[in-house]
Protein backbone atom coordinates (compact mmCIF):
# COMPACT_ATOMS: atom_id res chain seq x y z
CA UNK A 1 0.00 0.00 0.00
CA UNK A 2 1.34 3.44 -0.89
CA UNK A 3 1.99 5.85 1.97
CA UNK A 4 -0.44 8.33 0.43
CA UNK A 5 -3.16 5.66 0.88
CA UNK A 6 -2.42 5.14 4.56
CA UNK A 7 -4.41 6.54 7.47
CA UNK A 8 -2.92 6.59 10.95
CA UNK A 9 -5.27 6.10 13.89
CA UNK A 10 -5.09 7.39 17.45
CA UNK A 11 -6.35 4.30 19.32
CA UNK A 12 -8.77 4.70 22.20
CA UNK A 13 -7.40 1.66 24.04
CA UNK A 14 -3.96 0.15 24.40
CA UNK A 15 -2.85 -1.54 21.19
CA UNK A 16 0.41 -3.27 20.29
CA UNK A 17 2.00 -3.81 16.91
CA UNK A 18 1.04 -7.20 15.48
CA UNK A 19 4.46 -7.49 13.84
CA UNK A 20 7.07 -6.29 16.38
CA UNK A 21 4.89 -6.22 19.55
CA UNK A 22 5.84 -2.59 20.28
CA UNK A 23 3.32 -0.64 22.31
CA UNK A 24 1.15 0.73 23.63
CA UNK A 25 1.00 2.62 20.34
CA UNK A 26 0.17 6.34 20.29
CA UNK A 27 -0.52 5.96 16.57
CA UNK A 28 -1.10 2.87 14.48
CA UNK A 29 -1.85 1.81 10.94
CA UNK A 30 -4.20 -1.06 10.19
CA UNK A 31 -2.86 -3.61 7.72
CA UNK A 32 -5.18 -6.52 6.87
CA UNK A 33 -7.13 -5.66 10.01
CA UNK A 34 -4.10 -5.88 12.30
CA UNK A 35 -2.39 -2.91 13.98
CA UNK A 36 1.08 -1.91 12.86
CA UNK A 37 3.40 0.62 14.44
CA UNK A 38 4.58 3.44 12.21
CA UNK A 39 8.03 1.86 11.80
CA UNK A 40 6.58 -1.45 10.62
CA UNK A 41 4.24 0.47 8.32
CA UNK A 42 7.25 2.16 6.75
CA UNK A 43 6.42 5.68 7.91
CA UNK A 44 8.29 5.89 11.21
CA UNK A 45 10.43 8.74 9.86
CA UNK A 46 7.44 11.06 9.54
CA UNK A 47 6.63 13.64 12.24
CA UNK A 48 3.21 14.56 13.58
CA UNK A 49 1.67 17.94 12.85
CA UNK A 50 -1.59 18.49 14.80
CA UNK A 51 -4.48 20.22 13.07
CA UNK A 52 -5.15 23.88 13.75
CA UNK A 53 -2.87 25.85 11.42
CA UNK A 54 -4.31 25.47 7.95
CA UNK A 55 -1.51 27.31 6.16
CA UNK A 56 1.21 25.32 7.92
CA UNK A 57 -0.52 22.01 7.22
CA UNK A 58 -1.06 22.84 3.56
CA UNK A 59 2.54 23.93 3.03
CA UNK A 60 3.95 20.97 4.92
CA UNK A 61 1.96 18.51 2.83
CA UNK A 62 2.95 20.27 -0.38
CA UNK A 63 6.64 20.07 0.56
CA UNK A 64 6.50 16.46 1.78
CA UNK A 65 6.82 13.57 -0.67
CA UNK A 66 4.85 11.43 1.80
CA UNK A 67 2.01 12.42 4.10
CA UNK A 68 -0.49 10.46 6.17
CA UNK A 69 -3.71 11.74 7.70
CA UNK A 70 -4.18 11.05 11.43
CA UNK A 71 -7.71 10.32 12.69
CA UNK A 72 -9.47 9.41 15.93
CA UNK A 73 -12.89 7.82 16.35
CA UNK A 74 -15.51 10.09 17.91
CA UNK A 75 -17.97 7.88 19.75
CA UNK A 76 -20.63 10.55 20.07
CA UNK A 77 -20.63 11.40 16.37
CA UNK A 78 -19.90 7.79 15.40
CA UNK A 79 -17.28 8.73 12.86
CA UNK A 80 -13.56 9.27 12.50
CA UNK A 81 -12.41 12.87 12.98
CA UNK A 82 -9.21 14.26 11.50
CA UNK A 83 -6.60 15.14 14.14
CA UNK A 84 -3.57 16.10 12.09
CA UNK A 85 -1.10 14.80 9.55
CA UNK A 86 2.26 13.01 9.41
CA UNK A 87 4.83 14.67 7.16
CA UNK A 88 8.57 14.63 6.56
CA UNK A 89 10.52 16.60 9.14
CA UNK A 90 12.35 18.66 6.52
CA UNK A 91 9.05 19.56 4.87
CA UNK A 92 7.63 20.73 8.19
CA UNK A 93 10.69 22.88 8.86
CA UNK A 94 10.41 24.45 5.40
CA UNK A 95 6.70 25.10 5.89
CA UNK A 96 7.37 26.75 9.25
CA UNK A 97 9.94 29.09 7.69
CA UNK A 98 7.54 30.05 4.92
CA UNK A 99 4.74 30.71 7.38
CA UNK A 100 6.98 32.90 9.51
CA UNK A 101 8.05 34.87 6.45
CA UNK A 102 4.52 35.96 5.55
CA UNK A 103 2.88 35.75 8.98
CA UNK A 104 2.07 39.47 9.08
CA UNK A 105 0.42 39.45 5.66
CA UNK A 106 -1.65 36.38 6.56
CA UNK A 107 -2.69 37.99 9.84
CA UNK A 108 -3.94 41.08 8.00
CA UNK A 109 -5.81 38.88 5.55
CA UNK A 110 -7.44 36.97 8.41
CA UNK A 111 -8.55 40.25 9.97
CA UNK A 112 -10.09 41.40 6.68
CA UNK A 113 -11.80 38.05 6.21
CA UNK A 114 -13.13 38.12 9.77
CA UNK A 115 -14.54 41.61 9.23
CA UNK A 116 -16.26 40.52 6.03
CA UNK A 117 -17.73 37.46 7.75
CA UNK A 118 -18.96 39.54 10.67
CA UNK A 119 -20.67 42.02 8.32
CA UNK A 120 -22.24 39.16 6.36
CA UNK A 121 -23.48 37.57 9.59
CA UNK A 122 -25.14 40.83 10.66
CA UNK A 123 -26.90 41.12 7.31
CA UNK A 124 -28.01 37.49 7.42
CA UNK A 125 -29.36 37.75 10.98
CA UNK A 126 -31.35 40.84 9.97
CA UNK A 127 -32.79 39.02 6.94
CA UNK A 128 -33.63 36.00 9.13
CA UNK A 129 -35.42 38.21 11.64
CA UNK A 130 -37.37 39.90 8.83
CA UNK A 131 -38.40 36.50 7.52
CA UNK A 132 -39.64 35.55 10.98
CA UNK A 133 -41.74 38.71 11.13
CA UNK A 134 -43.19 37.92 7.71
CA UNK A 135 -44.18 34.40 8.74
CA UNK A 136 -45.22 35.41 12.27
CA UNK A 137 -46.46 39.03 12.21
CA UNK A 138 -47.38 38.89 15.88
CA UNK A 139 -43.88 37.97 17.01
CA UNK A 140 -42.36 40.93 18.87
CA UNK A 141 -39.47 42.49 16.98
CA UNK A 142 -37.03 41.89 19.81
CA UNK A 143 -37.99 38.22 19.96
CA UNK A 144 -37.55 37.83 16.21
CA UNK A 145 -34.11 39.41 16.46
CA UNK A 146 -33.13 37.17 19.38
CA UNK A 147 -34.29 34.02 17.59
CA UNK A 148 -32.46 35.04 14.43
CA UNK A 149 -29.26 35.83 16.31
CA UNK A 150 -29.33 32.45 18.08
CA UNK A 151 -30.27 30.36 15.05
CA UNK A 152 -27.79 31.94 12.66
CA UNK A 153 -24.54 31.71 14.65
CA UNK A 154 -21.79 30.66 12.24
CA UNK A 155 -20.45 27.18 12.92
CA UNK A 156 -23.18 26.38 15.46
CA UNK A 157 -24.83 23.67 13.41
CA UNK A 158 -28.21 25.24 14.16
CA UNK A 159 -31.03 25.32 11.66
CA UNK A 160 -30.23 28.88 10.61
CA UNK A 161 -26.85 27.75 9.26
CA UNK A 162 -28.28 24.83 7.30
CA UNK A 163 -28.73 25.17 3.55
CA UNK A 164 -32.46 25.65 4.04
CA UNK A 165 -31.89 28.18 6.79
CA UNK A 166 -29.47 30.22 4.70
CA UNK A 167 -32.08 30.22 1.94
CA UNK A 168 -34.65 31.51 4.49
CA UNK A 169 -36.85 28.52 3.75
CA UNK A 170 -40.16 28.84 5.67
CA UNK A 171 -39.85 25.34 7.14
CA UNK A 172 -36.36 26.04 8.47
CA UNK A 173 -37.29 29.46 9.82
CA UNK A 174 -40.39 28.04 11.50
CA UNK A 175 -38.26 25.30 13.06
CA UNK A 176 -35.99 27.94 14.59
CA UNK A 177 -38.96 29.86 15.99
CA UNK A 178 -40.55 26.69 17.32
CA UNK A 179 -37.35 25.73 19.11
CA UNK A 180 -37.06 29.18 20.69
CA UNK A 181 -40.65 29.11 21.90
CA UNK A 182 -40.16 25.61 23.30
CA UNK A 183 -37.22 26.77 25.41
CA UNK A 184 -38.41 30.25 26.38
CA UNK A 185 -42.20 29.96 26.70
CA UNK A 186 -42.83 26.47 28.08
CA UNK A 187 -41.68 24.16 30.87
CA UNK A 188 -39.52 22.18 28.44
CA UNK A 189 -36.16 22.99 30.03
CA UNK A 190 -37.54 22.33 33.51
CA UNK A 191 -38.78 18.93 32.36
CA UNK A 192 -35.34 18.04 31.01
CA UNK A 193 -33.73 19.16 34.26
CA UNK A 194 -36.17 16.94 36.13
CA UNK A 195 -35.03 13.95 34.10
CA UNK A 196 -37.87 13.66 31.61
CA UNK A 197 -36.72 12.12 28.32
CA UNK A 198 -36.26 14.64 25.52
CA UNK A 199 -38.90 13.13 23.20
CA UNK A 200 -41.45 12.91 26.00
CA UNK A 201 -40.71 16.47 27.12
CA UNK A 202 -41.28 17.72 23.59
CA UNK A 203 -44.59 15.90 23.39
CA UNK A 204 -45.76 17.46 26.65
CA UNK A 205 -45.10 21.02 25.47
CA UNK A 206 -46.16 20.65 21.82
CA UNK A 207 -49.63 22.09 22.34
CA UNK A 208 -48.29 25.11 24.23
CA UNK A 209 -45.71 25.79 21.53
CA UNK A 210 -48.27 25.59 18.73
CA UNK A 211 -50.62 27.97 20.58
CA UNK A 212 -47.90 30.63 20.66
CA UNK A 213 -47.08 30.10 16.99
CA UNK A 214 -50.76 30.26 16.01
CA UNK A 215 -51.20 33.50 17.96
CA UNK A 216 -48.23 35.04 16.22
CA UNK A 217 -49.52 33.94 12.82
CA UNK A 218 -53.06 35.22 13.37
CA UNK A 219 -51.85 38.64 14.45
CA UNK A 220 -51.30 39.53 10.79
CA UNK A 221 -54.75 38.49 9.58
Amino acid sequence: MAATDLVAVEPRRARHCARCAAGPLPLLVLADGAPRCLDCAGIGHLVYLPRGDTALTRRAREASSRSVVVVRHDRRRRRYERQGVLVEEAALALAERRCLADAEARARRRERDAARRAAADVRFAAAFAERIRTLFPGCPAERAEAVAAHASVRGSGRVGRSAAGRALDPVAVTAAVRAAVRHDDTEYDALLTAGVARDRARQRVTAAVERVLDDWRRAGT
